[in-house]
């Protein structure tokens, strides 16, 4: 087997800094080994070199209707007004435009220092809700745009199946995402069938609004639930909680964690209307709650009470969902800047064992991340994949700083972008700050948007 080695001369290891470092990497793309190594002369990283951060929440087809949400409305404008607009662009979408856009998102994703995508997929169907042929056709799609670009993909398919807490059926506009069980199950078991490397298929449950009691439970005793990451949408906004309450006499995360037997495989999205035996609930069963600042901020939704989850010993990663940004950097900011504003106090998330603010952030957000995608990642570490960024040496923000205070200064020190390379499966796919292919990917995102905003 062909092995290859790089230096990097300050690495963010699992147990911290580490000066003089050396990587090797297989042919497959995985670390075998990492070590220090202050006499073999090897090719060169970069000064820093930090895991790629896991997306642990995305809808793709979302980046292209960022900034079209943003007018107010007669009647005031909340997530439930959002929803409207996001459901006229929905419908305008086929297999290739879905395709075009995910590429151009997950391009920028790998250019801000996203190196994996959980992509939490229910477009599933065409806009009237006519079967494609094949029937995987749109999740394919976002397989392609992964491979496409380079980035690593969980790729969750979502069943939804009502319109509400009351079993209303799907709107017409929501027909394209339904599910009968059996269909559900069976594009499951297809997608799991192209899995390898670079790709691990989980699953999803939209909503508890959107997957009523009974076709929950039927859905955790296939077989294609027992193993994988599940993810699911939950106590996002407050008139969730309240419909919820109405209908099953629980509030969301109560009512799951009562009926279904949560654990370390399950990401809970949002999560933002929890009370306190909720968050301790959440952290005890070791699931993963996906924080996804900048869309929630967006949205109105609400701020998640962060500092007694991680008190808890409760799991976080962080997502990119809306895609209003693509940054991982921009997310965690706005995670401990929200908790700020909250609490009227400073470095939130800090801790006396890692008084970093911007470290304790990285490092949270690859552990949950790699938990969220069910897959090997987010660590320099043998066993794991390649997937490394290369800041920017000369960038002002990082002029003179020692590594202690590099991951505050990539957090919190201005707006420019800090990631220099882009490595995944050890490959190099940003370079520069750019995509290899950006010119083409883009070329191609303004094609397909032509017609869907014209």
């Amino acid at each position: 087997m062909s092995l290859t080695r790089y230096r990097c001369d300050h690495a963010f290891l699992p147990s911290g800094w580490a000066r003089d470092v050396a990587i090797t990497i297989d042919e497959a793309g995985w670390i075998t080994d990492v070590r220090r190594d202050d006499t073999e002369p090897l090719p060169g990283l970069g000064r820093f070199v930090v895991p790629g951060m896991p997306n642990a929440h995305s809808h793709a087809f979302q980046f292209a209707m960022a900034g079209l949400a943003e007018r107010a409305g007669p009647a005031g404008d909340d997530f439930w007004s959002w929803r409207e607009t996001m459901y006229r662009f929905a419908g305008r979408l086929d297999p290739d435009a879905t395709r075009a856009i995910a590429a151009m998102a997950y391009a920028e994703m790998l250019r801000h220092g996203y190196t994996s995508v959980c992509e939490f997929h229910y477009l599933h169907h065409a806009p009237d809700g006519t079967r494609y042929a094949p029937p995987s056709a749109m999740a394919d799609a976002l397989g392609e745009a992964a491979a496409e670009v380079g980035i690593g993909l969980t790729l969750l398919p979502t069943l939804y199946q009502t319109a509400g807490f009351d079993g209303a059926p799907l709107s017409a506009r929501q027909r394209r995402f339904g599910h009968a069980l059996d269909e559900f199950v069976a594009l499951v078991s297809r997608l799991r069938a192209t899995d390898g490397d670079t790709r691990t298929t989980g699953l999803a449950i939209h909503s508890l609004r959107a997957v009523p009691p009974e076709a929950l439970a039927a859905l955790l005793a296939e077989p294609v639930a027992s193993a994988g990451p599940i993810h699911v949408h939950i106590a996002e906004q407050v008139r969730e909680v309240i419909d919820c309450l109405g209908v099953r006499d629980a509030r969301p995360v109560e009512w799951l964690l009562a009926n279904a037997a949560v654990d370390p495989r399950w990401c809970l999205v949002h999560a933002t209307h929890v009370a306190d035996a909720e968050v301790r609930g959440i952290a005890e069963a070791g699931a993963v709650v996906a924080l996804c600042p900048t869309t929630e901020a967006n949205l109105g939704d609400g701020v998640f009470p962060l500092r007694a989850f991680l008190d808890a010993g409760g799991a976080i990663a962080v997502g990119s969902d809306s895609h209003v940004s693509t940054s991982p950097v921009e997310d965690l900011r706005w995670l401990e800047y929200g908790q700020r504003l909250a609490t009227l106090s400073r470095n939130v998330v800090a801790g006396a064992d890692r008084p970093s603010s911007g470290e304790t952030l990285w490092h949270e957000a690859l552990v949950g991340g790699a938990q969220a995608s069910g897959r090997r990642i987010g660590a320099l570490a043998p066993g794991h994949r390649a997937d490394w960024l290369v800041l920017e040496d000369h960038a002002p923000a990082l002029i003179g700083k020692d590594p202690a205070d590099v991951l505050d200064a990539l957090v919190f020190a201005g707006n420019r972008n800090l990631v220099r390379e882009t490595w995944v499966g050890g490959r190099r796919v940003v370079e520069a700050g750019a995509h290899v292919a950006e010119s083409r990917l883009a070329a191609g995102y303004a094609r397909a948007l032509r017609p869907l905003l014209g």
